[in-house]
């Protein structure tokens, strides 16, 4: 666009959504600068996402409340500014893909904004292309969209959207589906799309992955408000590390000025087997196998993080446990019985399942109805569903919001609800698929920490792309790569091994590398507000 004013203006921005009581964003002012990376953080539903959809125009268009305040596109006020118009200037990839993706195909799905914008078929054809091979995804041209995973999916939201040419971006937690090889490409990309001249506005929860590409500026919101805006390297000195994820030398460093922190110690379990997968394998109608040759136990006791690349075959072979899928060759036993004698609602009295989307799960109009309504079906009597219920919604830090509909919620506020949803059923064994996304560290920390602490779970399974969570709180790594289980052991003993790592798409973090450094004096793999102690009481301080 052809003008010396700021990509984006916001002036005195005030918005209450029309189901809340409190304002979601309160008299917020920002200036966007041409090709500027801001990264946004905060604490889940603190106003980042509601940020997005007043830029976007999804407020008030789809979501209603009180506005006030102005936004202004290259100096023209937004305002009245048809939507249609609105999205050649602004794109915007969600949180959660699923709620983004409408085509069958991904070359349909890419194609889908481009054909509303009329343009002529061999112009959309060549976006398309361009696109996917800018991405590095031509290979799912022609893959239905269903059977993507999650982090393939993400990755075609932000094709469909790229393929537009926006000058302005907004992202909003990109990097919650993706395995960390693909997150340090996608940021890679947001840095090179940046640098080529495009405003980004990026939303994230992982800020330490983020500040490794060097954000032009960051901004950190409570409640929304403004509470730091500035250069990158000013942060840590403004924002809580109980809040906001911090580098691991960071945290070292001032957590040793705090109280020693409590954290649930934990083990591989030594039970008897709760969960096996023998000889497993399993394709998806007549495709190639998307997870081959399984052997694995799940035992009473264990904590089990599930690590591995997008597409590797994580969620489909958690779908076996619970019932959802059933093998080709081989079988899974629930508790000594073969699933495929057995119905989904028979496994889910022992095992009970969180998507990784809380839009597979939500339906109902509040928050309590929600948690009530499994234990409810499972036949639970109600003082049972009502104490589950309440310890439920202390668990995942969901107090104050009983009344709210699920849906009208944040995204990482949903993903607590459908995690608290199955704390309420009570069930055995609790399964999780990306528990943390679109958490903030604070609360994905306190649920984490309840959830261990916990009666009742005899062992927890969750599958996930966050190293760090898996070191924090795993007795137990499983590595899938390319459908075959390739590691297996306590997190010191699988994450050590580099050549792995690499191979399974796996990043060291900096806490990764602080415990590995530190291991001879630990012994085991750690939290890093904990190694700050130890590592201070072995100095002799």
């Amino acid at each position: 666009m052809k003008t010396t004013a700021p990509p984006l203006v916001i002036e005195h921005l005030s918005f209450r959504y029309r189901t809340r009581s409190e304002l979601a964003l309160h008299d917020f002012s920002l200036t966007l600068g041409q090709g500027e990376l801001l990264l946004v953080a905060g604490t889940s539903g603190c106003g980042k996402t509601t940020l997005i959809r007043c830029v976007n125009g999804l407020i008030p268009n789809s979501y209603k409340g009180e506005l006030s305040g102005r936004i202004f596109l290259y100096g023209e006020e937004a305002t009245g500014m048809p939507l249609s118009r609105r999205s050649q200037i602004v794109g915007t990839v969600l949180q959660d893909p699923e709620r983004q993706i409408m085509g069958a195909h991904v070359v349909t799905e890419v194609a889908f904004g481009l054909e509303n914008l009329g343009l002529p078929r061999g112009e959309i054809i060549r976006r398309v292309d361009e696109t996917l091979a800018y991405l590095g995804i031509a290979h799912l041209r022609d893959r239905e969209t269903f059977y993507l995973s999650g982090g393939e999916k993400q990755k075609v939201a932000l094709a469909g959207v790229l393929a537009m040419h926006p000058s302005i971006l907004l992202l909003d937690e990109p990097l919650a589906s993706l395995d960390p090889a693909s997150a340090q490409e996608a940021l890679a990309l947001f840095r090179r799309l940046a640098d080529e001249g495009v405003s980004v506005l990026l939303v994230e929860h992982r800020v330490e992955d983020v500040l490794a590409i060097r954000p032009d500026r960051v901004l950190s919101m409570q409640e929304g408000d403004v509470v730091y805006l500035g250069p990158p390297e000013g942060l840590a000195d403004v924002v809580d590390y109980r809040q906001v994820k911090m580098p691991a030398e960071v945290v070292i460093r001032r957590a040793a000025a705090d109280p020693p922190p409590s954290f649930p110690t934990t083990t591989a379990g030594d039970g008897e087997p709760l969960v096996v997968f023998e000889d497993v394998s399993f394709s998806y109608d007549d495709g190639p196998p998307v997870i081959q040759d399984v052997n694995l136990t799940i035992r009473r006791g264990d904590i089990v993080a599930l690590l591995g690349p997008n597409g590797a075959g994580k969620t489909t072979l958690v779908k076996h446990a619970i019932g959802l899928l059933k093998p080709r060759q081989g079988r899974v036993l629930v508790e000594g019985r073969d699933t495929r004698e057995m119905s989904v609602a028979q496994i889910a009295h022992t095992l009970g399942y969180v998507f990784q989307s809380p839009s597979h799960m939500l339906f109902a109009p509040t928050v309590r109805e929600e948690l009530a309504f499994g234990p409810r079906n499972l036949g639970y009597e109600e003082p049972v569903i009502a104490a589950g219920v309440e310890q439920a919604v202390r668990t995942v830090n969901l107090g104050g919001l009983e009344e709210y509909p699920p849906l009208a919620l944040s995204f990482g506020q949903q993903k607590r609800v459908s995690i608290a949803a199955i704390l309420a059923m009570r069930s055995r064994i609790l399964v999780m698929d990306e528990p943390t996304a679109g958490q903030d560290y604070w609360n994905y920390m306190a649920f984490m920490n309840s959830i261990l602490q916990m009666e009742g779970f005899e062992a927890i399974f969750f599958i996930t792309h966050d190293l760090d969570l898996a070191i924090c709180y795993a007795g137990r790594v499983v590595l899938l790569h390319d459908g075959r289980v390739v590691g297996d052991g306590t997190p010191a003993e699988v994450l050590s091994d580099e050549d792995l790592l690499r191979r399974c798409r796996l990043v060291p973090t900096s806490l990764l590398k602080a415990n590995l450094e530190y291991l001879p004096l630990t012994g085991r793999f750690m939290p890093a507000e904990m190694l700050a102690h130890v590592v201070r009481g072995g100095a002799g301080d």
